[in-house]
This record gives structure tokens, sequence and C-alpha cells, in this order.
């Protein structure tokens, strides 16, 4: 029987004590399995690289912000199997996983006691990993406004309720960005959102795909609007859910290489972390550099 590392982030939106151990009973299934809890920002990292060098696969409970910070910690390359535990949990969703816990708990276990693996690539910008999505504009002050309400005294973020109207306020203050960085190649936009998979987020049991063609597989996909309104938004968010090209938006498709330019520092996220301000930023599609239990 293999082994395999649970970390586990205790202050994810839908972990609990009960979904805890319904999660460890499942996988204890197939796996002889060992419990690491997070008790920080950015312990998963220290957490995965040492659970790389010690277990035959890292499994990882939480959100996609601990996603992120468990293959920023690997160095070796071990089977990673993604249960989702967060308020939106992109990346297990798109790699086609059950949104219940115990459910893709299950379907994890059962691909690694098979050894059945699929290799996808990730992508880095300015020396920080992403596993589905990075963006320079909009979408990365969007992120920074929503840290900036604090969590709940649980450790929580705020909810979708609270989500919606912090977005109704930021374009309510600013009612259209205008070009104001350069991607390389393929000219200026108000705003940079690169992916490594069709998926940008979910809105219920809806996926959004601002990049249609991008796969788990391929390079990097970009996209840029030119301008972006407020009164644009249900457009494009319409075009999002029905996975349609988006007039207006400067794209490139299968990239090893992507770099932005800014008039000025903007904001830069990471699967939905804020990464603070840069005037460049110079992604890199890592081709295969993960394998996934799905």
């Amino acid at each position: 029987m293999h082994n395999a590392a649970l970390i586990v982030n205790p202050f994810s939106t839908r972990v609990t004590e009960a979904k805890l151990e319904a999660v460890q009973e499942t996988l204890s299934r197939y796996v002889e399995l060992e419990t690491f809890p997070t008790s920080r920002r950015n312990h998963a990292t220290a957490l995965a690289r040492e659970a790389a060098n010690n277990h035959d696969a890292v499994l990882v409970f939480s959100g996609d912000g601990v996603f992120n910070e468990v293959v920023n910690g690997i160095e070796k390359q071990v089977p990673l199997g993604f249960i989702p535990g967060g308020r939106t949990n992109v990346l297990p969703r798109a790699l086609g996983l059950p949104r219940d816990c115990v459910a893709a708990a299950q379907r994890v276990g059962e691909a690694l006691a098979a050894g059945r693996t699929r290799t996808i690539s990730l992508g880095r910008v300015n020396g920080r990993r992403f596993t589905f999505a990075a963006g320079i504009g909009a979408d990365a002050e969007f992120i920074r406004r929503i840290e900036s309400r604090g969590r709940t005294h649980d450790g929580r973020l705020p909810g979708d309720v609270t989500a919606a109207w912090v977005l109704v306020q930021q374009f309510s203050q600013t009612m259209r960005y205008t070009p104001c960085l350069r991607i390389a190649g393929l000219g200026r936009a108000s705003g940079a959102f690169v992916m490594n998979g069709s998926v940008s987020t979910y809105v219920g049991r809806l996926p959004v795909r601002f990049a249609p063609d991008a796969r788990f597989e391929l390079g990097l996909d970009v996209a840029g609007p030119v301008e972006l309104r407020a009164r644009s938004l249900p457009a494009l968010a319409w075009r999002g859910l029905r996975g349609k090209p988006v007039p207006g938006v400067i794209y490139g498709h299968d990239l090893d290489r992507v770099t932005v330019y800014c008039d000025l520092p903007m904001p830069l996220q990471v699967d939905g972390e804020d990464l603070g301000d840069v005037r460049e930023a110079h992604f890199e599609a890592e081709r295969g550099a993960a394998k996934v239990l799905t």
C-alpha cells in the first residue's frame, strides 16, 4: 500500500472536523495516511517540500490558495491530489473531480491505488508558480479588495454576497479601465489574464472560460481586454459562461512565455492570491511539471 501525506488547511471555507474525518477515512482505504494541518500563510509550502521527499504522494484538502502553496513547495515530482475544501475550488473542479470532498477523496484514492495520473503544465510568474490562472489589473484589484476585508473570527474569507458587493463597489469607483500595460508581441491592454487551463473561475456550478482554447497539457494562454467598462461586464460574463471568444480582447495561445510591461505599478494575483504590485511580469509555462491524481 502507498503512503501519502495529507496537507489540510483547517481555515478553508468548507473544511470542518467532520469533513476532515470523512476524507481521512475514505483515503485510508487506499493509502497509509499521515495528516499535516497548516497553521499560517505559506506553511503548506514547507510542509509539501518535506512531504514530497518522504511520501509516495502529496494530497491536499483546502482551497485554491493552499493548492498554490503546495505546488510552490514541490521540488520532486510526486503524484498530487487536490480535494476541494475552499469556496470556489477552481483547480480540482477544472481537473474533473467532484465538488463533494468525500467523493473527490475517493477518486483521488482510487487513482493512487491504480497508479493513474494525468500530467499537466503549470505556470510561473516572477518566480511564483500558479495552477490555473494569474492576472494583472481589474481581477487582481478585486482579489486585493476581498483580502482587505479580512477574515472572519474562524479565519475564513468573506462569502459570495460580500464578494459580489465588493465587485459592485470596484466598478462604481472605476467605471472604465483603459490601456495601461503592454503585452509583448500582442499590444496594449487594460489588463492581462494568463491561464494554463480553460476554466478561470466558477459561478455556482457553471465554469467561466475566458480562454476556451487553453488546456492543462499545453502552454500558456493570455487574454488582454483593451478596455474594460462596468456596463460591459454582463456581456463579458455571458460569453465567459458560454465559452465564446470575447470581442475587444487581444489573445495569445499555447505560449512558452508572456511578458507584461505596466505603465505604473499594478496589482498581480496568482490563483486568487495577491502578490503585490509589479511594473513587469514575466510568465513562463512549465510544461509537464506536475502529475495529478484524477
